[in-house]
Order: structure tokens, then C-alpha cells, then sequence
């Protein structure tokens, strides 16, 4: 069996949030979001934690919650910084947003050499989708080094009653495997159906029901180096854009169409919230308190 390693994407600024979302307490105990996704990993059978932040989060990451969870787990700290560019390349002068979230899993680099999973910092996933996630990592044999998973939602149980949220809409083939994803913004409830933005000012129609992306990914070392050379090209093409990114899911996509990758979706009927906007958050604080009163998680978790 694999030594599996989650990998805890946390370097986002919160912008739509207004401050560091990622550590604001919601649990009866003062938990952070983090807090219940790092116990369901090691509950699951994950070995080692590592995060991904921005260098100056470190002392306050260290001390709300990575001092912490190293008495329970191996715990290590990458960073995802604008200047962490191949050679040759450098970020535009006025440019301050991070480069997403293909990037920020670049940044494990020399860090990760077993399969790991890849998670938000700020979003709750339930249990069922860790379980299935490593134990399907846990099997996969070294000469599968392009043969990804993925925890699909269900579209209805991911949205906010605040706002918008992007999504990775997902087209599923009769095996099971992700076929194509795309990066869906704006997207919001409206009676028994989604709608958003198709990018041309225009609205589109989702089905409520339909399989979606919440950055909770499984991945074997060699999705590292595709990562690193997909990067190279993206700056190619949009590396002097100040607000263009490089996201994970859309180089997950890529990779499928090129026929270097198969990935298999793992439903999850669980249900995701998390803190995208601040009036998400007492919604986020009675869900964990009616999880701890039904047994699901301790008053304390570490």
C-alpha cells in the first residue's frame, strides 16, 4: 500500500471574502475549516499533511494550526510566491494576483514524491470523499503514473446562498471517467435549476444534478513534471496578463484531451459548504455544531 499525502492549497488572498478565510475559527472549539479536513485525511489513513501557503501566512499558519496538527501528522510547508517562475520568465511589474492553482501544486515540487491528494483550504468536503480518494491512491501501482481520480459533487449540494461560485463542470464517460471539465463561473441557484456566465455576458443553464470539481483531486508524482511544462506554455501565452491564471483543473483537462492522463470521478454525495463569502460563515458555524451534536465529529478534534 502507498504512503499518500494530502496537499492543502491555502496561499489565496480571500479577496471576495475580505481577509484570511482560511483561519477563521467555525467549529464549537475554535476549528478551523482545515482542522475537520485534516481529521477526516488521517481518519482516512493519509500520512502526511502538506500546505500550501504564502511565506507570510507561515508564523500565523504555524500557530493556529500547523504546530498543532504535527503532533497528529508529518507536516510540511511549501510556498506559492509570484516570483516562483521558470528561468527566463519574470512576473509583470504591477501584477499582485497569485498565478492559481496549477501553480500553487507546482509549488510541491521536490516535496511530494508519493501520491497525494489536492484540496481548498476553505471548503468542508465530508468524509466519504477522503476515504474513497485515498483508498484509491493507496492502490494505484507505480507504472500508473498518469492514472488520476477525482471526488465528483453533485452540483446542487456545492452552491452558496450568498452568492456565485465557479465551479469544474464535469462530463463523466460510461466508465466512470472524466471525460472534460470546464471552469464554470458565477454560477447560482435559480429555482430547480443553476445558471452562469458563459463568458460572453450571457447566462447558461446547468442541471442541478450535474457532477462537479471541488479542487479535491488525486494524483500520482508525475502529474509534478505536466504541471511544470504546461506552466512554461501558459506564460507563453498569457504570462504578461495581470489577472490571468493557471488552474488546475483546466490542466487536468488538457492532459485528458491529449490522451497523457485518465481520471476517475468518485461520487460523493456529500454535502459542500465552506466560507466564500462572509455571510457564509454562521451557516458554515451551525453546520459543524450540528455535526459535533450528531456524534459525526468530537467537541475537540485534536
Amino acid at each position: 500500500m502507498n504512503k499518500t499525502t494530502l496537499v492543502i492549497m491555502a496561499a489565496g488572498l480571500g479577496s471576495r471574502y475580505g481577509g484570511i478565510k482560511q483561519l477563521e475559527p467555525v467549529g464549537p472549539g475554535g476549528e478551523i475549516i482545515m482542522d475537520y479536513s485534516i481529521y477526516d485525511a488521517i481518519e482516512a489513513g493519509f500520512n502526511k499533511v502538506v500546505f500550501i501557503i504564502r511565506k507570510d501566512l507561515e508564523q500565523d499558519f504555524k500557530e493556529i494550526i500547523g504546530n498543532r496538527i504535527a503532533k497528529s501528522i508529518e507536516v510540511e510547508y511549501v510556498f506559492q510566491e509570484l516570483d516562483n517562475l521558470p528561468a527566463g520568465y519574470k512576473k509583470p511589474e504591477d501584477r499582485t494576483k497569485p498565478w492559481g492553482t496549477g501553480q500553487a501544486v507546482m509549488s510541491c515540487i521536490g516535496v511530494v514524491q508519493e501520491p497525494f491528494a489536492v484540496i481548498n483550504a476553505d471548503d468542508y468536503y465530508g468524509k466519504e470523499a477522503f476515504v474513497k480518494v485515498h483508498d484509491y491512491l493507496a492502490a494505484i501501482k507505480p507504472e500508473s503514473d498518469h492514472d488520476f481520480c477525482m471526488a465528483g459533487f453533485v452540483l446542487g449540494n456545492t452552491l452558496s446562498e450568498n452568492g456565485a461560485v465557479t465551479r469544474g463542470v464535469c462530463k463523466v464517460d460510461e466508465k466512470g471517467l472524466l471525460a472534460d471539465i470546464v471552469e464554470t463561473r458565477e454560477i447560482k441557484r435559480q429555482g430547480n435549476i443553476a445558471v452562469a456566465s458563459d463568458g460572453k455576458g450571457g447566462k447558461i443553464k446547468i442541471d442541478l444534478n450535474s457532477a462537479v470539481s471541488m479542487n479535491m483531486w488525486g494524483f500520482t508524482p508525475g502529474l509534478l513534471k505536466e504541471l511544470e511544462d504546461g506552466f512554461i506554455s501558459f506564460l507563453d501565452e498569457h504570462g504578461n496578463e495581470l489577472k490571468s491564471e493557471y488552474l488546475l483543473p483546466e490542466e487536468v483537462g488538457s492532459l485528458i484531451k491529449k490522451g497523457k492522463a485518465t481520471v476517475r470521478v468518485l461520487t460523493s454525495n456529500d454535502k459542500w459548504f465552506g466560507v466564500t463569502y462572509k455571510e457564509d460563515k454562521q451557516i458554515v458555524v451551525e453546520s459543524f455544531r450540528a455535526l459535533v451534536d450528531r456524534g459525526i465529529y468530537p467537541v475537540k478534534l485534536f
